[in-house]
């Protein structure tokens, strides 16, 4: 998907004589707050109420557990406000990489022609994720962002939605960025041990959260407070004095929830038995490195006796810059995707904490009344 989005997103344009502008001067007390040099850092994010509802029924409609789209909307003054978006097809692993993102390429050009066509807003600024359990921590969505922070204006940002919150009924959303330190580690794909401690970097430091707010349309509030408001039936539909709704009790919260527990248990023990596999697999090219240093460095070692022996008789040294040409010595292997593995883990764990102690009280209110 990362590689779909890149050849959709406006490429820069090669430098041409500026041709004089033919629209009207800003006027001065909207300068402040229209920022076109994007000098404004990007404090906040507002998003609207009807792409919370679109990006919902995608999550709830799509077979797939992780959904994708594109946010659409425009920066004001450090606010970037979402004001609408779009979703992406859905691809399955079986599905040819090359083909994929040339469809998915093609699917976004039309789609922001078409929003252009009718006057909507066509201005990308960022995309949307869903996710299980809170662990969004995977290698397609640092790369895709990468992409946008490298070519939108402020960077962009990657909307989170947690369906298992939703299921519960939390409208969960947060939104994201990459932070500094790992986008310069990124850019020099160097994710080694001395690199990850230079730049101070652990699983909670790779992206930085922003403040995220919703903004509802003041009729879609009232008319949901009419839904939810009890009032009185009338007498030929009820019998009299009966209250209804048009929106039905729910008694979700008193579900004691265990089968997501037991999932969200079965989710920590497959991070674990995956860091740990990755763990075995660092170790094991950490050992092939060292074993190859070791014989360079004896080589090394016996070439310069050698050499002390050649010396002393007169001969002319044997070069000892070869010895890169003779041992292939591998780069040392890349942490990232441990990292990232441990940023699930953790993400799993607060989740089962979460839903873990509102169960226990749950289950001991349950005691309590069938025991009375």
């Amino acid at each position: 998907m990362a590689a779909a989005l890149a050849a959709s997103l406006p490429a820069p344009s090669a430098a041409l004589t500026p041709a004089q502008p033919s629209h009207e001067a800003i006027p001065a007390s909207m300068s402040k707050v229209i920022d076109l040099e994007g000098d404004i850092p990007l404090g906040s994010v507002q998003l609207d109420g009807m792409v919370v509802s679109k990006i919902i029924k995608h999550a709830s409609d799509s077979h797939s557990s992780i959904v994708h789209g594109l946010l659409l909307g425009l920066d004001l003054d450090g606010v970037l406000e979402i004001s609408n978006s779009f979703a992406l097809p859905h691809h399955t692993a079986s599905d040819d990489d090359e083909k994929l993102a040339k469809s998915v390429g093609r699917y976004q050009t039309s789609m922001l022609r078409s929003l252009k066509e009718v006057g909507a807003n066509d201005s990308v600024v960022g995309f949307y994720q869903s996710t299980t359990m809170g662990a969004f921590f995977k290698q397609a969505l640092i790369d895709t962002q990468a992409i946008h922070q490298d070519k939108l204006r402020h960077g962009g940002v990657v909307l989170v939605h947690d369906v298992s919150q939703t299921a519960r009924g939390n409208a969960a959303f947060r939104a994201f960025r990459l932070s500094k330190a790992f986008l310069d580690a990124y850019k020099r794909r160097n994710f080694s041990s001395q690199s990850l401690i230079n730049h101070q970097l652990t699983f909670s430091s790779i992206l930085e959260e922003i403040p995220l707010t919703v903004r509802t349309n003041p009729l879609l509030s009232a008319f949901l407070g009419t839904l939810s408001t009890p009032h009185r039936a009338s007498s030929a539909s009820s019998p009299l004095g009966t209250s209804t709704a048009a929106l039905p009790p729910t008694f979700s919260t008193l579900d004691l929830g265990t089968g997501n527990t037991s999932k969200n248990l079965e989710l920590v023990i497959e991070s674990m038995d995956a860091f740990k596999t990755e763990e075995n697999n660092l170790a094991y090219l950490s050992r092939q490195i060292g074993r190859e240093k070791a014989r360079a460095e004896q080589f090394m070692a016996k070439r310069r006796e050698e050499n002390a022996q050649r010396v002393a008789q007169g001969l002319v040294p044997l070069p000892e810059d070869d010895v890169s040409r003779m041992f292939k010595i591998p780069p040392e292997p890349s942490r990232l995707e441990s990292t990232l593995l441990l940023g699930q883990m953790d993400a799993y764990a607060k989740t089962l904490e979460g839903t873990a102690s509102a169960n226990l009280v749950k289950m001991y209110a349950a005691k309590g009344g069938s025991s009375a």
